[in-house]
This record gives C-alpha cells, structure tokens and sequence, in this order.
C-alpha cells in the first residue's frame, strides 16, 4: 500500500495505458498525424490515458451539454463526444482553423462530427454568446493558462448543479511549486482562486500534467 500517487515509468504509463481503454486506430492515427505535422506544439495533445478518462467520465455524468475551451487537432473534443449521450452535443471554442482543420477530419472519421460544433475566436469573447442559464453537464479547459480564470468565470455559472469543469495542466509538470514563467505563475494564482470558490466540490488528480474535478454545487 501507499498514501500517495507512484511515479510512472515509461515502461508503467505504457502498461497503464494498455490496460484501461487503449486508443483505437482512429485516435492513434490522430495522435501520429499530430507529432508528424506538428512536433513543436504535440505536447498540447492530452495523454491516451487521459482521453479514455475524458470519454469514462462523460458517459458517467450522462453528459447532453457539453463545452470544450481549447480544441487543438481534437483529442479530447473525440474522447468527449465518444462518451456524450445519444442526443448531446459538444460546443469546441479555439483559435485555430488549422489544428482544428486536423480535428475535423478525425471527427468524421470516428462518426461524431455531428455532434461537434466549433466556435473560433477568443473564448473570453465567444463564451459569453453561450446561453446565461444552467445548462452543461460537463466543461472542460485546457487552452492558453494566463485565461484560465476569464473561461472559469463564464463557465461556473452556466453549469448545472451536479456538473462537472475538468480543468487540464494544473500541476505545469511540478512548476506549480517554483513558477518559472507567466504560465506557471498564472496556474498558481487559479489553483489557489479555485480552491477558495465555495460553488464547487474539488479534487486534484495527478493524471498526466494534472487534471482538476469541479463539481458545480
């Protein structure tokens, strides 16, 4: 037994990967395609074990409404849309019509391009047009950190009691402890605004560079 989370090993993270649900060959053509076209930025592309997380959690939620902040070649927008239910629908909000341009096609090809909706421009600015009622089931963020607090804001008050904000990167691979630069800094301060926010139920997970749970009370 141990009171805290084991490091993992190349040779660990890959057994933990084949052992829950692997990436079919539509995600890993994705992920291949993505280190091939893109190798400086492919570290913005979510773990597989992390994507198969994305995909369990939507379907446990029973998730309709959906909203992804960051999109990028579409991993984890594939992983939601995969576990949403039979009539939900995924809002992706990016800047970029060339990541998401990649995403695109894998979403056809894994059949949930039409469930996927791509809003492109700022988030701060394209959040606010969402509807003001309570109405996702399930967010997640994982676009530019120093606006993490502006997509928290917007988000929290549209979620519906018992919904869930996924918030990725939140351990900045340890720099959380000694921030080196304005991202770093910029997760510290949220990691802490966060915890203060009485709204919300909150975990930390070590899954990959660190993921956050907040359930919307």
């Amino acid at each position: 037994m141990t009171t805290k989370s084991i490091p993992l090993t190349p040779e660990l993270h890959a057994y933990l990967v084949a052992h829950g649900d692997p990436p079919d060959e539509v995600m890993r053509d994705l992920i291949e395609e993505t280190r091939a076209l893109l190798p400086e930025d492919a570290q913005m592309q979510v773990a597989p074990e992390q994507a198969a997380f994305l995909t369990f959690l939507t379907r446990l939620l029973g998730a309709r409404r959906a909203v992804e902040v960051g999109t990028f070649t579409g991993l984890s927008s594939l992983a939601i849309a995969r576990g949403l239910a039979e009539d939900g629908r995924l809002t992706c909000f990016d800047v970029s019509e060339e990541f998401t341009g990649i995403a695109r096609r894998h979403w056809t090809r894994a059949g949930v391009d039409d469930r996927i909706e791509v809003r492109i421009g700022p988030a701060g600015d394209t959040l606010r047009a969402l509807p003001h009622d309570r109405h996702l089931d399930f967010a997640f963020i994982d676009a530019d950190k120093v606006g993490y607090p502006v997509y928290w804001s917007e988000l929290v008050p549209r979620m519906r009691p018992g919904g869930v904000i996924a918030v990725d990167n939140v351990l900045r691979d340890g720099r959380v402890l000694a921030p080196q630069d304005a991202s770093d800094r910029a997760i510290a301060a949220f990691n802490d605004e966060v915890l203060a926010d009485v709204r919300v139920d909150l975990v930390m997970l070590p899954v990959a560079d660190g993921l956050t749970l907040a359930r919307v009370r």
